[in-house]
């Protein structure tokens, strides 16, 4: 099949529904595709960062297989969110936070600023917070040996994270390809370690099943759910996706009207592709968290040990449990995770910064001052995995202040013409919203009233 040619472009015209120039789309090359995954594995990080650790080990420890459901619905609402975030960055060539700056008022648009700063830092603070304690779990215990406290320790772990993430982020200097496949890397290997950990823990499937697909929640355990949506559909990535997919739309740069729109048909396409396997590889990863500690914490009730409680206590008691490798593919696996969403949530605080301000700010000194709530943690010597945990309740609430202006934008023919979201597309998302909405107000009575978990 020939490329089509300008006749039939503007024969077919830039107002035409996408539908009708699907047939113009010239045919697939082989190892196309390959080349526009990266930006939704990107952003997949977010979903698999130290949040989800605390949040996941917690669910599983103290409810079993019983909050799987939580993971493959917030899964399926992340999807949805990621695609539209996509969308509308390649559809409008602007990230999220400059499509509020351009159609929204002043007031809604500051508003709509610190949500997602209050979300960024929270963020930052649960990855900075895991790649620290990655770097204890696994060089901690030879340093502790040789006189230093677990304060000092757990600092000398902060500034390596600091350094590391640097590091990483000047893979971007080298073109964003190589970012992404740094990215892609880390996920990779998360996703073995955590392969291995389901390996040696021998869950229970059918339980495991019948909780995915059969949802059950109660008072003590919304606490949890909504922990675990807020680690799950992460606020920060939804801005920091619009971004991400701006690189490639420099390949269609000099395109007349009919033919660059042809190109976002082929693109929205094929980041359909790169949003479904990123975003289902992260459900594995956290329901495979989920599956190891409900297989390995879940029953120390009934055996009469003592609660399975922060991540610490979870990398101590695997490794007696199932084994030294068991405890350290944890270690590995949260020290990946935490340095990779580090960067990530860098890199989406400097696109929130900059799209809703209009300034330029460079991402190294964004990194420098999202530390400080990190050290002050650590210096305090503050439980990171009620850190964590709490991090990603804010996380749950600042949602909305994300999705709204995304449907909003996205369902507007004045700024997205032709790509206009459907109906059913619509209805969906405001479900979504609705649900969070819900949880949240959920989450709020339980606190009012004294019952939560």
């Amino acid at each position: 099949m020939q490329s089509p040619s300008v006749q039939d472009e503007e024969r077919v015209g830039a107002g035409a529904k996408p539908a009708s120039r699907m047939r113009l789309l010239p045919e697939l090359k082989r190892g196309e595709l390959w080349t526009y995954f990266g930006p939704a594995f990107v952003a997949s990080v977010a979903y698999i960062d130290p949040g989800n650790f605390a949040a996941n080990i917690e669910g599983g420890t103290r409810f079993g297989y019983g909050l799987l459901w939580v993971l493959l619905w917030s899964n399926l609402m992340a999807m949805l969110v990621q695609y539209l975030s996509a969308k509308l960055g390649i559809v409008t060539g602007r990230t999220l936070p400059q499509n509020c700056r351009d159609h929204f008022s002043p007031a809604l648009n500051l508003l709509c600023w610190v949500a997602a700063e209050i979300a960024a830092i929270a963020t930052d603070l649960a990855e900075f917070l895991g790649a620290a304690l990655g770097f204890y779990l696994l060089f901690g215990p030879a340093l502790l040996a040789h006189g230093l406290s677990k304060t000092s320790v757990m600092l000398i772990a902060a500034l390596l994270t600091t350094v590391f993430v640097f590091l990483i982020l000047a893979l971007d200097r080298r073109g964003f390809r190589q970012l992404e496949w740094g990215i892609i890397a880390f996920v990779c290997i998360i996703g073995f370690c955590y392969a291995i950990e389901v390996f040696l823990v021998h869950p229970a499937w059918s339980l495991a099943l019948r909780h995915t697909l059969i949802p059950s929640l109660n008072r003590s355990s919304a606490y949890v759910a909504v922990a675990m949506l807020g680690a799950t559909v992460m606020p920060h990535v939804v801005y920091l996706h619009s971004a991400l997919v701006l690189p490639r739309m420099k390949l269609a740069s000099g395109h007349t009207p009919a033919r660059m729109s042809i190109f976002r048909i082929r693109y929205l396409r094929f980041e359909l592709w790169d949003v479904l396997v990123a975003m289902n590889g992260a459900w594995l990863i956290n329901s495979a968290m989920v599956v190891m500690a409900a297989g390995a914490f879940a029953n120390f009730a009934e055996r009469g040990l003592p609660p399975v409680t922060t991540i610490e206590a979870a990398h101590q008691t695997l490794g007696p449990l199932l084994g030294s490798l068991s405890a350290t593919v944890f270690a590995v696996a949260l020290l990946c995770s935490g340095l990779s969403s580090s960067t990530v949530g860098v890199m989406a605080g400097q696109v929130i910064i900059e799209g809703f301000l209009n300034i330029r700010f460079p991402i190294y000194l964004r990194r420098l001052i999202t530390i400080i709530p990190a050290i002050v943690v650590i210096a305090l010597g503050l439980d990171p995995l009620r850190i964590l945990l709490l991090s990603q309740v804010v996380l749950s609430f600042a949602l909305p202040f994300a999705l709204v202006p995304l449907l909003l934008l996205t369902g507007r023919s004045k700024v997205m013409g032709e790509f206009i979201n459907t109906r059913r597309t619509q209805i969906a998302g405001w479900v979504v919203v609705t649900i969070i909405l819900a949880l949240n107000c959920f989450l709020v009575w339980q606190a009012a009233t004294g019952t939560e978990g």
